[in-house]
């Protein structure tokens, strides 16, 4: 099942059933008027809107219509908790290396989580407000769960029980301003602004075999104004994400809308690419001595995509746009 949110508006946005060839959509508005609710009472409408998808796979929705995805917001507009993780070494390795940090000593131990701010997600092809040009505006592209009620103490082992949807993230980052907000010790704030999904969120059965030891094993895609930038193997996560779930619930329930994303995708091999600015910078540095890729800029534009192996794009598409604001 693929469900995503018209922009409208209630700020939850109108909930919709999409088929999976990404080109029709019907409204589940009927059954629960947004995904929020659908998620917190998972187990009430579940059973019906996979009828309704169903029905619009047999070409039985008579109120089905073509999906324009310049009407979607992200899958959750809006949740309650929003934390992101950093599951693949070969990023946090670089990306402190570029700050001038030595990796943690629980490095290959304890998962490294941060938590975001989850009320003002920015749509699929929403554009990327930038201050100032020193703020070192990056993406970061990731994929994540949406999870339902997950108890506290929920061990790795039980944790991927309480996924109900993936999902696939533009994590955006500030890197000029993260060094000087982590030497405060008291983690990022300033340096993570909005976070932007893909339009369509996916039920487990959706990815099918890709879906295996609690990880996705599908490259994921970026191109960096209109030119391959990486298609690294999100499968190639170190912790997986029953790990991470069990790492946020360690102290704490987490309510049913909780979004975990994996961190930065990254891999080893170089010729995939990478999925931020940042790493790509690092490399430079190491193999040349100094940086030649700048952060963005005004007018830069990324695209993000996830396809399986027949090629069909799973989640629909993140493209934005940087843009100058004043304020």
């Amino acid at each position: 099942m693929k469900l995503g949110s018209l922009k409208s508006k209630d700020l939850d946005g109108q909930l919709v059933v999409v088929s999976k060839d990404n080109q029709k959509y019907c409204d589940a508005s009927e059954i629960v008027p947004s995904l929020r609710l659908a998620i917190e009472n998972w187990k009430q409408f579940e059973a019906p809107l996979a009828r309704l998808s169903e029905q619009l796979e047999a070409g039985q929705c008579a109120k089905a219509k073509a999906v324009n995805q310049e009407d979607f917001h992200s899958p959750l507009p809006r949740t309650f908790q929003w934390m992101d993780g950093s599951a693949y070494i070969q990023h946090v390795i670089l990306v402190r290396k570029a700050r001038g940090a030595e990796p943690p000593e629980t490095l290959r131990t304890v998962p490294l989580m941060y938590q975001g701010s989850g009320d003002n997600f920015l749509a699929p092809r929403q554009d990327i407000p930038c201050i100032s040009t020193d703020h070192g505006v990056d993406f970061e592209g990731e994929v994540g769960v949406i999870l339902d009620n997950v108890p506290m103490g929920v061990t790795a082992e039980q944790a991927a029980q309480y996924i109900r949807l993936f999902v696939i993230i533009n994590d955006v980052s500030l890197r000029g301003l993260i060094p000087a907000e982590l030497k405060q010790g008291f983690g990022f704030l300033q340096g993570k602004p909005s976070s932007a999904f893909a339009p369509f969120a996916l039920t487990p059965d959706e990815l099918g075999s890709a879906w295996k030891d609690e990880r996705i094993h599908l490259p994921l895609e970026s191109k960096l104004n209109g030119q391959f930038y990486g298609n690294p193997d999100a499968g190639a996560m170190f912790f997986t994400f029953g790990q991470l779930i069990a790492h946020a619930a360690k102290t704490r329930n987490l309510t049913a809308g909780t979004i975990i994303g994996s961190g930065t995708v990254s891999n080893e091999d170089q010729a995939r690419g990478s999925s931020c600015l940042a790493e790509k910078r690092m490399l430079e540095m190491i193999k040349y001595g100094e940086i030649k890729t700048p952060f963005m800029k005004p007018g830069d534009e990324i695209q993000i995509e996830m396809k399986n192996a027949k090629g069909e794009n799973l989640f629909g598409t993140i493209k934005q746009k940087v843009v100058q604001v004043n304020i």
